[in-house]
């Protein structure tokens, strides 16, 4: 018999794991800053060590996008007013996205999961895929052709109230790395958005939805999946948590730091048993994703 979410987790522990914290918000956003600054360091230090910074990079670039999505859901930090200015001026500007627009858009996502309103069904209705299709695609992201041609949507689509937030980002980077004497620098970041971004980008959308057991099944156990990064998963293709999408989904209002003590709860307490919800890793994501 399938587990009710009520027979596995308190009112009072979903209280308590809904709570928001400034300074847990800050300190992840910190973390986040403190990696893109070493990735340039370390490129700086050694231009040969380049191509390690664009993988951090690239990593970085999607926790900033996380950011905004948190913010997006007033779950980052305990104001309103905070969460729409680090989602608008820092999270959506690092990757030229809009919060005004992201965030009807992926509410509709969260509002109509399991059907076919749901605004993403697109990014992973066809999944699985041959292993010929998915390399295909992955190759075209990593040369560039997904980056240019999503960079030319954006800027093509928005007004200049929309674009201001991305020009200042990039003119406080372009400072930083001036003070730094090292401007060149800026083309790593533009190199790991075009060429690194959108591969991890696909990456995360096959490991939320596109391996998911029945993107048409309202059950979260069923249209949304978790995968288990490890340490070097979460540093290149899985920060900030995003990897628990499952409980995510389940809880949006459940701060992206209280995400991994949600999915310990409830896989200690049988929640998923019987689901294949979970993947040990992106390796096992990418198995799941080629039809066989």
């Amino acid at each position: 018999m399938t587990m009710k979410l009520s027979d596995a987790l308190t009112r009072e522990e979903l209280r308590t794991l809904s709570k928001t914290e400034n300074w847990r918000g800050a300190l992840m956003l910190a973390g986040d800053f403190a990696l893109i600054a070493a990735a340039f360091a370390l490129a700086i230090w050694n231009p040969w060590l380049s191509v390690i910074s664009i993988l951090v990079l690239g990593g970085r670039q999607l926790a900033l996008a996380i950011v905004m999505h948190d913010c997006a859901h007033h779950s980052l930090f305990r104001s309103r007013r905070l969460n729409d200015f680090v989602g608008t001026w820092i999270g959506g500007a690092a990757v030229g996205v809009p919060l005004r627009d992201y965030r009807p858009y992926h509410l509709d996502h969260h509002r109509h999961a399991g059907t076919d309103k749901d605004p993403d069904q697109g990014l992973v209705r066809d999944y699985p895929v041959s292993a010929d299709s998915l390399r295909r695609k992955f190759i075209r992201d990593l040369t560039g052709q997904t980056g240019v041609k999503e960079l030319i949507f954006l800027w093509t689509q928005s007004d200049w109230e929309r674009r201001i937030p991305p020009i200042v980002f990039q003119l406080a980077l372009l400072a930083a790395l001036i003070v730094a004497q090292a401007p060149w620098a800026l083309a790593l970041w533009w190199t790991a958005r075009i060429f690194v971004y959108p591969a991890i980008m696909r990456l995360r959308n096959i490991g939320e939805h596109g391996v998911a057991l029945d993107r048409y099944d309202t059950e979260p156990r069923r249209n949304t999946h978790t995968t288990r990064a490890n340490w070097l998963e979460r540093l290149l293709v899985a920060p900030n948590h995003v990897h628990y999408h499952l409980e995510h989904h389940m809880f949006a209002a459940v701060p992206p730091y209280h995400l991994p003590r949600l999915h310990r709860l409830l896989s200690e307490r049988g929640y998923y048993d019987g689901h294949d919800c979970i993947s040990p890793g992106y390796p096992a994501v990418i198995r799941k994703a080629v039809r066989t």
